[in-house]
């Protein structure tokens, strides 16, 4: 069931946009998610029950306190740099924390999380005026940039010890009609599960609902398996971005069909549960909530791939938002598609049975 992105109204785009940007603005690369977690939790604590664990995961419930957990999550943190050597001239070399595509950080301003306080310095790479002719047309790679903070040796080395991490210095911004900022993946998925809960707070539960801001996701879905563990729900979704598809260069008939304004894309695959998927879209077509759906031939690439295996196995979904430009400073996301995928996981929530059955059949 798609959506006419066209015939959406103004009230159906309304999203709780100052916390979105807030937690946008915030610098969390994976493992270190405290300035956005600390953003989520103080948005929790105003109507649920907010913890934490030693690993980076936030949390935040409703509903009864010993009742079957349904967990949804979306994780904070976000591709980074690491600070791995400063070379003579205190020109900083670094590693990649996740998956990055070199090109997209030559020229880059970066904010390096520093112990005495952020240190904001540049991307740098050798001018094309003194390239070689054939270097010219070479893909940067990463162990050939550096990151310039202006200052000599020592003064880099008493500032930026190694293992300082960093991230782009590009906050959020609206471009037309469209969220546009580094660390939508997956800083809107966090917002999402956040939002999906606060529906839910004047509703009558049958189950304990946990919201989860996860960690470590970008570096192998570490956080999820740690809060999958603690939490040993019944049934789980992971709400995270997938490739928005009108984009060019981006196959339809590999990623599905998935252009924006098309509302909340599903996945369906062998590691994520027929039921609850089933169940989802029997909830978005009573409410008329718009959705796709995208396969997915193996794992699906995010918390839900842990999820599904914790303990003795949680039935899970993955519900994605539509994002161009993916792992670069300017991924773009369309409210009306982050408002879908809110509303489709409040609905399914509050049309489950006090005792599903997830048995696959």
């Amino acid at each position: 069931m798609t959506a006419n992105p066209d015939s959406a109204q103004a009230s159906d785009q309304a999203i709780n946009k100052n916390f979105l940007f807030a937690l946008l603005s915030q610098a969390a690369p994976s493992g270190l998610e405290r300035r956005a977690a600390d953003v989520w939790k103080a948005e929790a604590s105003a109507f649920a029950r907010v913890s934490e664990d030693h690993y980076g995961n936030v949390y935040a419930e409703l509903g009864p306190e010993d009742a079957p957990a349904i967990a949804l999550m979306g994780h904070l943190d976000e591709i980074g740099l690491i600070v791995s050597y400063i070379g003579d001239e205190g020109l900083i070399s670094f590693l990649s924390v996740g998956g990055w595509d070199p090109q997209v950080l030559v020229g880059q301003r970066i904010r390096l999380l520093a112990p005495g306080g952020d240190v904001i310095g540049v991307i740098g790479k050798k001018a094309i005026h003194v390239m070689e002719a054939e270097e010219r047309t070479k893909a940067s790679k990463l162990e050939e940039l550096w990151i310039d903070i202006g200052l000599s040796k020592e003064d880099v080395t008493e500032r930026i010890p190694v293992g300082t991490y960093g991230v782009i210095e590009q906050g959020p911004i609206m471009v037309g009609d469209k969220i546009v900022s580094r660390a939508l993946d997956n800083r809107v998925g966090a917002f999402i599960v956040l939002e999906a809960l606060k529906a839910l707070k004047d509703v009558d539960l049958k189950h304990r609902v946990v919201a989860v801001g996860t960690s470590q996701e970008e570096i192998g879905v570490f956080g999820a398996t740690v809060s999958g563990h603690r939490l040993d729900p019944i049934a789980g979704v992971a709400v995270d971005v997938t490739h928005e598809t009108k984009q060019p260069g981006v196959s339809e008939k590999k990623y599905g069909v998935a252009p924006f304004g098309s509302g909340a894309n599903l996945a369906v695959g062998p590691m994520t549960s027929p039921v609850v998927l089933r169940q989802m879209t029997e909830a978005a077509k009573k409410a008329d909530i718009p959705y796709t759906l995208s396969a997915s031939g193996r794992y699906t690439g995010t918390d839900a791939d842990a999820l599904t295996l914790v303990r003795g196995g949680v039935p899970s979904a993955v519900v994605s938002i539509p994002n161009r430009y993916m792992h670069s400073p300017s991924e773009m996301v369309d409210a009306r598609d982050v408002k879908a995928c809110i509303d489709i996981i409040a609905a399914w929530i509050k049309e489950l049975e006090e005792q599903p059955d997830f048995t696959r059949v």
